[in-house]
């Protein structure tokens, strides 16, 4: 059953999940929804797909099996809603949304609907990680004791995004927030400290442009979660799962695998990768296969809507303990 998708919003990441959608064999673009339509058009014009700048009409055109949702966050809950009313099962990009209290009003309907939703946290299909995680469950290193996390962004983002973006916390560290709960589901506690260093856009609008963030599991074990804005050395990617019989660890990826050595250097390495695109381009392939497997009713390891609140959860116990210079109590049975 080749899977109909009904794409809604065309920007940098819609024109990734067109793409993948368009080489898989397991899916086809069927419709594709933009109000800036000439975005939408260029998108079909390489991939198929009728055009719209209404999502109404891709969700009532019959012509979908699933939706997905790569449009700004604000439009997120609405665009989930109108998808299971029509039981249309959907795959969104994070956050939900930036307000708690509008998740927690769609929670209900999303549980009773029985509507498949999926949450893009796609790092979750990384390869390494994913690797790592499934050791770790193994016992590989005996029981999880410490988990780091370092994530740097190459250069901040522009200061408008960081106006609409809901902080470091909400838009940035919440992919590592998931991360943590993929490895720990149950923690209970959050301390964070943010600064804002070398970030005009941050100071602006009263954000951290460098944070570090302490979570404490059910279990004792501790996750540690690195985050800046900026990185000399390009999009720092790193990973360590620490237990009593050993480590797990995963390094940044290179642009190249040839190295040189010297009379004057040796083993003398090429950049990382500079992009979330390229580093993570097998991760959103494979997030696009998993969901897939969800739709068909097979089983499926997609985040799921309860992920991505958990996740908002933590980003704004990690804001209130930044802010106030506190550590935050989490109820993960909330």
């Amino acid at each position: 059953m080749t899977i109909r998708f009904g794409l809604i919003g065309t920007g940098r990441i819609g024109q990734v999940h067109a793409a993948n959608i368009a080489r898989s064999d397991d899916a086809t673009l069927s419709w594709i929804a933009d109000p800036f339509v000439d975005g939408a058009r260029r998108v079909s014009e390489r991939f198929g797909g009728a055009v719209t700048s209404d999502p109404g009409e891709l969700l009532a055109s019959g012509e979908v099996d699933a939706v997905l949702v790569a449009s700004p966050t604000p439009t997120h809950i609405d665009l989930i809603a109108r998808s299971i009313e029509r039981g249309l099962p959907v795959l969104c990009e994070k956050p939900i949304d930036l307000d708690i209290a509008r998740v927690d009003a769609l929670r209900e309907t999303v549980r009773s609907a029985g509507v498949p939703v999926a949450l893009g946290f796609n790092r979750r299909f990384d390869p390494a990680f994913a690797s790592v995680r499934a050791r770790v469950t193994a016992g590989e290193i005996g029981s999880l004791e410490q988990l780091t996390i370092v994530s740097r962004d190459p250069a901040p983002p522009p200061a408008a995004y960081i106006a609409e973006s809901g902080g470091i916390f909400r838009d940035m560290t919440i992919h590592d927030f998931d991360m943590v709960r993929f490895f720990l589901p149950e923690i209970v506690e959050v301390s964070a400290a943010g600064s804002a260093l070398f970030d005009e856009g941050a100071r602006e609008h009263g954000d951290f442009d460098s944070a570090v963030v302490t979570l404490r599991d059910r279990s004792g074990a501790i996750a540690t979660i690195i985050n800046s804005r900026h990185s000399a050395v390009g999009y720092d990617q790193r990973l360590e799962a620490f237990g009593p019989t050993g480590s797990l660890s995963v390094a940044n990826a290179a642009t190249s695998l040839v190295s040189l050595s010297t009379a004057q250097t040796v083993e003398a390495k090429p950049p990382y990768q500079d992009f979330f695109l390229e580093r993570y381009a097998q991760a959103y392939i494979d997030e696009l296969h998993e969901f897939v497997r969800l739709v068909r009713g097979e089983e499926s390891t997609s985040p799921t809507f309860e992920d991505g609140r958990a996740a908002l959860v933590l980003a704004d116990a990690a804001q209130r303990s930044a802010t106030e210079h506190r550590v935050v109590s989490i109820d993960p049975a909330e």
